[in-house]
């Protein structure tokens, strides 16, 4: 099975790799860091896997490295114009996601999706590098982060580090949002030489969970 070089599929096959490789770890460590099969491991490897958001993320804790550098097809530079319809969906339990851009700045890492919560559905994770920020464009949207809760509407913005187990429910609907993922410069675990051990990041201070409840 042949698979499309701008794929997710793809793209995910060829960072993986080099990932894994310059980390210095087998198929079987890798394993058991993630928590993910080495036979799933091999199939996206060579670009035949089906890889959702929840195998992505837990690759993402196990490498620790931005999500980005796992998913993202570094753009040319100039103006960089992304259609919806050209961006291949990253599909969860409750969330599709759509990358459309990775930013870097000073050693920092900031990344763009289009997300959309399905209706009545639920998408948690158990937490990831780098701090999370969410702002609803279209309808009502539940956000629970380390055990408090709080309820979005459309313009409502929420920000909290990703460590936190999180997760988001559409509560009237499906919700559209804005996600934005930051990785500051102590983050950038994935520049880490080659057989180095990057097992204690620092972890920055927490942002506030901002109540911007809906009145």
């Amino acid at each position: 099975m042949s698979v499309a070089e701008g794929s997710v599929r793809g793209v995910l096959a060829a960072n993986l790799k080099r990932v894994r490789t310059q980390r210095g770890l087998s198929l079987s460590e890798l394993s058991r860091r993630s928590k993910i099969g080495k036979a799933t491991l091999s199939q996206l490897e060579s670009g035949t896997g089906n890889p959702t958001i929840e195998t992505v993320f837990s690759l993402s804790r196990a490498l620790e490295v931005p999500i980005s550098d796992l998913v993202d097809q570094r753009p040319s530079a100039g103006v960089t114009v992304i259609r919806a319809t050209d961006v291949e969906v990253l599909s969860g339990k409750g969330v599709d996601l759509r990358p459309l851009r990775r930013i870097e700045s000073g050693g920092s890492v900031l990344e763009i999706y289009d997300q959309q919560v399905r209706a009545s559905c639920t998408q948690e994770s158990l937490g990831h590098i780098g701090s999370e920020h969410t702002v609803v464009q279209i309808g009502r949207l539940g956000v629970q982060v380390g055990g408090r809760e709080v309820e979005l509407g459309p313009g409502d913005y929420v920000g909290f580090d990703a460590a936190m187990p999180h997760s988001y429910t559409a509560l009237d609907g499906p919700v559209r949002s804005v996600l934005l993922l930051h990785y500051q410069a102590e983050q950038r675990l994935h520049l880490t030489g080659p057989g180095q051990d990057a097992c204690c990041p620092g972890v920055p201070a927490r942002p506030p969970l901002q109540d911007t409840a809906p009145s």
